[in-house]
C-alpha cells in the first residue's frame, strides 16, 4: 500500500474518534445524564476538556492533513518529481506528533478522572457534592458505591465516559505513532505509487 493510501485510511479513522471523543466530554457535563444545576456537581477533570481538546480538536488537523496527502499535488519541486511529496509526508510526522500529544493529553486526565472518581450526593449530604473516593478505592470495592445516592447513576456514568475516552485516546496514539513510521517511510522512500504518474 502506498504510503499516501495508508495515511488516508489512517485520517478516515481518526475523524470518528475525535467526533467520539468529543461527544464524551460533552455528556461528562451532564453528571449521571442529569442536567446540572451548578457546576460544583461536574467532576473538575471535565473542564480540563480531555476530550474537547486533546483528542477532539488537536486531532482534527493531523486527521485532515493525513487524508489530504494521497490528493497532494506537489510534483516538480527543485527539479525532482518526488521531493514534494517526501516534504508532505515529512510533514505529517509533525501533525501526528501534535495529535498524538493531544490524545496523550486526554488518556491522562481520564486516568485521574478515573482514580478520582466522580463528585456524587451522599444521604448524609443531599445538597452537597463532594469525591468521595481516594486512590482509585472504589474500583475494586463496588460496596463504596452504595455511598453515592446521586444524581443519576453517577458511578457508571463517570467511569464509562472516561472508560471511553482512555480507549479512545490511546487508539488515537497508536494510529499517530503508526503514521510517524509510515511519514518517515515515505520522507525516505517517496510514495511508491509515484506523484505524476501518467
Amino acid at each position: 500500500m502506498c504510503s499516501g493510501n495508508c495515511a488516508k485510511c489512517l485520517g478516515i479513522t481518526l475523524i470518528p474518534l475525535a467526533i467520539i471523543a468529543v461527544l464524551c466530554n460533552i455528556l461528562l457535563f451532564f453528571p449521571g445524564g442529569k442536567v446540572a444545576d451548578n457546576s460544583d456537581i461536574i467532576t473538575d477533570e471535565v473542564f480540563y476538556l480531555g476530550g474537547i481538546l486533546g483528542s477532539g480538536v488537536l486531532m482534527i488537523f493531523p486527521a485532515l492533513v493525513f487524508l489530504g496527502l494521497k490528493n497532494n499535488d506537489c510534483c516538480g519541486c527543485c527539479g525532482n518529481e518526488s521531493c514534494g511529496k517526501r516534504f508532505a509526508m515529512f510533514s505529517s510526522i509533525l501533525f501526528a506528533a501534535v495529535g498524538a500529544a493531544g490524545a496523550a493529553y486526554s488518556v491522562i486526565i481520564s486516568c485521574v478522572a478515573i482514580n478520582n472518581g466522580p463528585k456524587c450526593f451522599t444521604a448524609v449530604s443531599t445538597n452537597v457534592t463532594e469525591y468521595q473516593f481516594s486512590d482509585g478505592d472504589y474500583l475494586s470495592n463496588h460496596t463504596l458505591w452504595d455511598v453515592c445516592t446521586g444524581p443519576g447513576d453517577i458511578i457508571t456514568w463517570h467511569l464509562t465516559l472516561f472508560c471511553i475516552l482512555l480507549v479512545t485516546g490511546l487508539v488515537q496514539i497508536g494510529l499517530c505513532a503508526f503514521q510517524v513510521i509510515n511519514g518517515l517511510i515515505g520522507t525516505i522512500c517517496g510514495d511508491c505509487c509515484g506523484c505524476c504518474a501518467e
